[in-house]
């Protein structure tokens, strides 16, 4: 995986959690998100973001509608998310997510390539304006999952969490030429950086996956958040494997130098690796006994077919990335065509939270109480600034607050 950059995506200024509690800032709900990161391809060759665009306005300005601006080098989008220029690279965020409303992970899969599709839609105008071509590099990933946790025990756990989660994410989201992943402790969440992995079915079982798995293991206590206690809750311990600090902010992650082989490189059905009690078995098997040991958990994220396809990469009798000798083509081209899978078809209805979320960028009057109120700005993804359309007054509501008291939001 190539070093990742500074992210400025999920709600980093909204998650703010007081230890043990909620702050006027954090969701009542936990949350999930997910953001994707992407170097431009100009004719074939990288170029910057800001060069080609100055800033993301600029790049939607084939849209007619109001464009919601953030701070900095940002902007929301009509799909329902946010669009960054992050230090040469272009990225798409989803919008705060319900992590236990049904198809919760699901919904923030589908949001990532939502906001994927609008940003591509303008990059074809672009194409069209100047004869040239232009695309999307698939470049990283970043899986939020909000956690009711201090910082102390986040610290711990994504310490942690590479001996958990490594060999199954990686077979999930990585290809040949993919060297981490990493573990984040992020003011009232965590973080997983991983490759950005350009199939829809297999980012919707990493979705599930460690949403299963983290939810659980943040409620252990912090005495079992050691490698040593991995065998009594009947969980692998790979020899020679021990973890380093992430590359970006604080945290850890399993780099391929990490390892006694490089799990990138090899076989992942070869039986190569030593587990701590002296028994040798392949990567596949490594995942499985992970995904069995959070199966319950897992299930409550992943529906059938999800987990379905989850345990057959996992057991080998469905594709991962690892698969090809190649980093597959699809990374090169991002959002150009779009292949749900599985999902192709299926209603997968929008949570309470997206629906005011897009109707509030679409700037639509929402009537709370007796008044009727207009977007004026958005200073994070759970406070919102807006005008009373009478009296021109401004007014703060949070995100649940208007889930609960807005008119109107069910037809959106």
């Amino acid at each position: 995986m190539n070093s990742p950059r500074k992210t400025s995506g999920f709600h980093a200024a909204t998650i703010t959690a007081a230890a043990g509690g909620r702050t006027a800032s954090t969701p009542r709900l936990p949350v999930v998100g997910l953001e994707g990161e992407f170097t431009l391809l100009v004719d074939g060759r990288e170029e910057t973001p800001e060069k080609i665009f100055g800033r993301p306005l600029d790049l939607l300005r084939h849209h007619t509608g109001w464009i919601v601006p953030r701070a900095g080098r940002s902007c929301h989008l009509p799909s329902g998310g946010a669009l960054y220029f992050d230090t040469g690279v272009v990225e798409v965020a989803t919008a705060l997510i319900e992590r236990e409303t049904p198809g919760g992970c699901a919904r923030a899969v589908r949001s990532l390539w939502e906001q994927i599709a609008f940003v591509r839609q303008h990059l074809d105008h672009w194409e069209e304006a100047t004869s040239r071509t232009i695309c999307l590099r698939g470049f990283s990933a970043h899986y939020n999952f909000s956690l009711r946790a201090d910082q102390e025990h986040l610290h711990r756990l994504s310490r942690f969490l590479p001996y958990v989660i490594a060999v199954p994410t990686l077979l999930l989201t990585a290809n040949r030429r993919s060297t981490a992943i990493g573990a984040r402790p992020r003011p009232g969440r965590i973080e997983i950086t991983a490759d950005f992995t350009p199939d829809v079915a297999l980012t919707n079982a990493a979705m599930a996956f460690l949403a299963g798995v983290i939810g659980e293991t943040a409620g252990w206590p912090m005495a079992d958040l050691r490698p040593e206690r991995l065998a009594s809750r009947g969980l692998p311990c790979l020899a020679g494997f021990s973890p380093s600090k992430h590359s970006s902010r604080k945290g850890w992650r399993a780099h391929a130098q990490d390892f006694p082989v490089n799990p990138f490189a090899c076989d992942p059905g070869a039986s190569v690796w030593q587990l701590a009690d002296g028994r040798r078995v392949s990567l596949r098997q490594v995942a499985v006994r992970v995904l069995e040991a959070f199966s319950r958990s897992v299930r409550r994220y992943a529906d059938r077919a999800t987990y379905t396809h989850l345990r057959e990469v996992f057991e080998g009798k469905a594709r991962s990335l690892l698969d090809f000798d190649e980093r597959p083509t699809a990374y090169d081209d991002v959002g150009r065509t779009i292949d749900w899978g599985r999902r192709r078809g299926r209603p997968l209805p929008r949570s309470a939270y997206e629906r005011i979320i897009r109707r509030v960028i679409a700037r639509k009057p929402l009537r709370i109480g007796q008044a009727s109120y207009v977007l004026e700005r958005m200073p994070g993804w759970y406070e919102f600034v807006f005008r009373n359309i009478r009296t021109g007054a401004q007014r703060v509501f949070d995100l649940d607050e208007l889930v609960r008291r807005a008119v109107h939001t069910r037809s959106d």
